[in-house]
């Protein structure tokens, strides 16, 4: 299973945000420079991380995004859930009919949903919190320490 960049960025972002002193608000240039990628990538990132309720974003002079909850409430796996496209695996799993000879009878597809839940289930144990656990090493390699 791999992630897209979408899911990817979406989970860089809420890390940069966790980093950030309580209150500060960050901008998307800052966070696009901090991890060496595209501003215009993390846009869309960042409006939907406001629509799915993740952090709020603050319009006009003086305005930014931060989190909307702590991190301890923001589950990874529901991120990831509503941040990827889908999770096709393989042909069979998409919609509409397979056209994939062996379907009819074929036990990969029962293997390889089992995998995905269990990589959600993992997914689904860990809070942004479990995974920014040392905030200064964090802060350091983004550039926050300033």
């Amino acid at each position: 299973m791999r992630l897209t960049n979408y899911t990817d960025y979406s989970l860089r972002v809420l890390i940069y945000l966790t980093n950030k002193k309580p209150g500060e608000l960050a901008n998307i240039t800052e966070i696009a420079e901090a991890y060496g990628i595209s501003r215009n990538h993390l846009t869309k990132v960042i409006h939907e991380l406001g629509k799915i309720g993740v952090i709020h974003t603050i319009r006009g002079r003086g305005g930014g995004i931060k989190l909307a909850l702590p991190p301890e409430e923001i589950n990874i796996g529901e991120v990831v859930r509503k941040t990827e496209d889908d999770f096709n695996l393989v042909e069979c799993f998409g919609e509409g009919p397979s056209h994939c000879v062996i379907s009819p009878v074929c036990g990969l597809r029962h293997v390889l949903n089992r995998a995905l839940l269990a990589y959600l289930e993992v997914l689904d144990n860990y809070t942004l919190a479990d995974i920014v656990t040392s905030p200064q090493d964090y802060r350091a390699l983004l550039g926050l320490d300033h």
